[in-house]
C-alpha cells in the first residue's frame, strides 16, 4: 500500500496537496513517515465509503430497476422473479392483462367473439371458430382497441404493488387468435393453401395489438407481453420458411413500434423454436419466456444466445417441477443461473402455481426457494 500511495503523492494533484500539508504542520511537525500513514489511513477510509456506498445502492434497487438491468445486462443484484398467477406481491414484475380474453359472468368469453370451454382449471380451449369459410371474414366484429375500459384496473394495480416492473400483457395473441378465430388445423392448411387470407386476417389480429401498444406507456408501462405458440415438442409447428414470410416481419413491425414508445418486448412461446430464437433476438425481444427448459440443451442456449437476449424460464412444469425432489428443483435452477443468467444479467426466473397438472405445494415453495438461493449467490461471489 505504500507504494500505492508514494505513486499516489506523485501522481495526484489532490494527495500531493495532502501531503504538503501533513508534511508543514506547524503544530506536533509530523516524523519519517507520518504523513504517508496518515495518507494511507485516508485512503483506506476513501475505499471503505465508496464500498459501503455501494452496498448502501445496492440495498435500494427496487424491482423496476433490478429487472431493467437484469434484462439489459446491465449488473442486477439477484435473478428477479416473476411469479405468473399467486403470491404476486413476492414478484419483481406484475402482468396486466389489457385484451379481455376473459369476461362474463363466467369468464367464458373473449372480446374477440369466440367463447370458452373448460374441464379443468386451464385455460380451456375455444368451442368453435368463427370464420368456419373465408367469406365469414367480412362478418368478424374486431375489438375496439381504444376503449379506455381496458385500462380502467390499471392505476388500483399499480398502486397496490408499488415500484414493481409493469408488463401489458395483450394475452393470446398473433398466430394463437388467428387459430382460434380460423381453427388450428383450418389456419395451418390455410397458411398453405389460402395464403392471401390468412394474410388478411393476420393483418386485422396485428393491427388491433398494434393500436393498443401504441396507448401503453400513457399508463406508465414498462413493457408489452405477447404470448404466441409455435412449437411442439420437438420442432416448429410449421417450416421457417413460412413462419418468416409471414409472420417474422408483422412481429419486427410490433416490436419495433414497442420500442419506439419506450417498452421492452416480453414474447411467451410453448414448444421447440431452437430454429427461430435468433430471429427473435434480431427483431428485438428483450425477454424470452421459454416455458419447457426441459425440452432445450441449456449449455447450447448459453453458448449460442447467452447475452443476446434475457431469457425467461420456469423449473421445467412437465418434468422437475412436477415429479421432481427438492434436490433436482435445486440442481435444474443452478443450472438455469449458472448457463443463462452469467452474463451481469440474462435470466428472470419463472414462478407459477400449476396444480392442475400436478404441482404440489412443497414443490411450488422449493421453486422458489431454489431460484431465490441461487439468484443471490450468484451475484454475491461477484
Amino acid at each position: 500500500m505504500f507504494t500505492v500511495i508514494m505513486t499516489l503523492v506523485a501522481k495526484n494533484d489532490e494527495f500531493q496537496m495532502l501531503h504538503k500539508y501533513y508534511t508543514t504542520w506547524r503544530e506536533n511537525p509530523p516524523k519519517e513517515k507520518q504523513p504517508l500513514i496518515s495518507l494511507y489511513c485516508k485512503l483506506i477510509r476513501i475505499f471503505y465509503a465508496l464500498i459501503n456506498k455501494r452496498v448502501e445502492e445496492e440495498k435500494k434497487l427496487n424491482s423496476r430497476e433490478t429487472v431493467k438491468r437484469a434484462i439489459h445486462m446491465e449488473g442486477p443484484n439477484r435473478v428477479p422473479l416473476l411469479f405468473f398467477n399467486r403470491d404476486k406481491k413476492q414478484s419483481d414484475i406484475i402482468m396486466i392483462d389489457i385484451v379481455r380474453h376473459f369476461i362474463g359472468d363466467k369468464k367464458d368469453m373473449s372480446e374477440w367473439g369466440f367463447k370458452w370451454e373448460r374441464h379443468d382449471d386451464t385455460m380451456g380451449q375455444p368451442v368453435e371458430e368463427l370464420i368456419k369459410e373465408w367469406k365469414d371474414l367480412t362478418n368478424l366484429v374486431i375489438p375496439d382497441a381504444a376503449n379506455k375500459k381496458r385500462f380502467s384496473h390499471v392505476d388500483d394495480v399499480m398502486n397496490k404493488y408499488g415500484g414493481k416492473y409493469y408488463i401489458a400483457s395483450l394475452g393470446l395473441t398473433g398466430f394463437t387468435i388467428m387459430s382460434f378465430l380460423r381453427g388450428f388445423e383450418n389456419i395451418l392448411v390455410d397458411i398453405y393453401e389460402n395464403t392471401q387470407k390468412v394474410q388478411e386476417l393476420a393483418d386485422i389480429v396485428f393491427t388491433f395489438e398494434e393500436n393498443i401498444i401504441r396507448q401503453l406507456k400513457s399508463y406508465n408501462f414498462d413493457a408489452v407481453a405477447f404470448f404466441d405458440d409455435w412449437g411442439t415438442q420437438t420442432n416448429l409447428i410449421l417450416s421457417p420458411d413460412k413462419w418468416r414470410e409471414i409472420f417474422k416481419p408483422r412481429y419486427k413491425k410490433q416490436f419495433d413500434l414497442a420500442h419506439r414508445c419506450g417498452l421492452d418486448v416480453y414474447f411467451h412461446c410453448c414448444g421447440n423454436i431452437y430454429e427461430i430464437i435468433p430471429d427473435f433476438i434480431e427483431i428485438g425481444v428483450d425477454m424470452l419466456n421459454l416455458s419447457q427448459p426441459n425440452i432445450f440443451d441449456i449449455e447450447n442456449l448459453r453458448n449460442e444466445f447467452g447475452g443476446k437476449v434475457c431469457f425467461v424460464c420456469p423449473i421445467s412444469y412437465q418434468t422437475t417441477a412436477i415429479t421432481g425432489s427438492k434436490e433436482d428443483i435445486y440442481k435444474e435452477a443452478k443450472r438455469l443461473v449458472d448457463n443463462l443468467g452469467s452474463y451481469n444479467g440474462g435470466l428472470i426466473g419463472y414462478i407459477e402455481e400449476y396444480h392442475s397438472i400436478g404441482l404440489s405445494e412443497d414443490n411450488y415453495k422449493h421453486c422458489i426457494d431454489a431460484f431465490r438461493y441461487y439468484g443471490e449467490k450468484c451475484y454475491e461471489e461477484k
